[in-house]
């Protein structure tokens, strides 16, 4: 936590935090293989490791990464605030593809927090975002719902999860999916998210919050375009991950070991 809150203050941003947390973890993993005497075990899980860890950790954020993190942000942010000129489409599938390329990563972050700073002055950048943001789990909800014997049992009741949270505007939804199939799914996300992000920016579509999904209906302007952006976005991404996958056999082997009938499984399908 302290580590996190050293990046944000350097201006590492979210990358910085996860960096932070990592270091920690690896930190912590190297100073209990020092071996302690018998009476200090116990003051090394209350005291040593956390107090040296702690120092150890924000050393190397405050002295070592945090500056370059910080201008690797800094350089995003400015190379997007210089697309400006670039035309309304090439500037959509920009934030389009970064939207949905880690579904609320750093390179998330970095897009979804460039539109988001400006929706005062530039609501159309958050009209088309918050379209990317949740075409993702959308579209994988509706892809498994298209095509349920390409995915297994947790991945269909992961597919209704993820539509709930892309109407709320929760692009993690779509992390199960990707974590799975990451060659198939995550071109399929970015497709989807860059056709849902144009839409909006070609349509004068103003999102006046600083969030995505279904839920800010009520302050966008252009709302039947907005949602067609989704709905689009969404079956765009589904056919796509369709298409590309082949159909989950862990169902198929179940039922046929289930009715005895293993003659039926052939090696092509394993």
């Amino acid at each position: 936590m302290i580590g996190a809150y050293l990046a944000k203050e350097m201006g590492a941003g979210f990358l910085g935090g996860m960096v932070a947390g990592l270091i920690a973890g690896v930190v912590v993993k190297q100073l209990k293989r020092i071996k302690l005497p018998i009476a200090l075990k116990t003051l090394g899980s209350i005291f040593i490791y956390p107090l040296v860890g702690t120092f150890i950790t924000g050393g190397i954020i405050v002295w070592g990464i945090g500056g370059p993190i910080a201008a690797v942000m800094n350089g995003l942010t400015g190379w997007l605030s210089g697309l400006g000129d670039v035309g309304k489409v090439p500037l959509a599938s920009i934030l389009g593809a970064m939207t949905a390329f880690d579904m609320g990563g750093p390179v998330n972050k970095v897009a979804t927090l460039f539109a988001q700073t400006q929706v005062d002055t530039l609501p159309y950048l958050m009209g088309g975002v918050g379209v990317a943001i949740c075409t993702p789990p959308i579209g994988m909800g509706i892809a498994t719902l298209l095509a349920p014997k390409k995915y297994n049992a947790e991945e269909k009741e992961a597919g209704k999860a993820a539509i709930l949270m892309g109407c709320v505007g929760i692009a993690e939804g779509a992390i199960p999916f990707a974590a799975n199939d990451p060659l198939r799914v995550i071109p399929s996300l970015i497709v989807g998210a860059v056709v849902g992000n144009i839409i909006p920016f070609l349509t004068g579509v103003l999102n006046h919050a600083p969030w995505g999904g279904l839920i800010v209906l009520p302050v966008v302007e252009g709302r039947i375009w907005y949602f067609i952006s989704v709905l689009v976005g969404g079956f765009v991404t589904a056919i796509m991950v369709n298409l590309l996958k082949k159909n989950n056999m862990d169902d198929a082997v179940v039922k046929a070991v289930e009715e005895d009938d293993l003659d039926e499984i052939t090696f092509d399908d394993l």
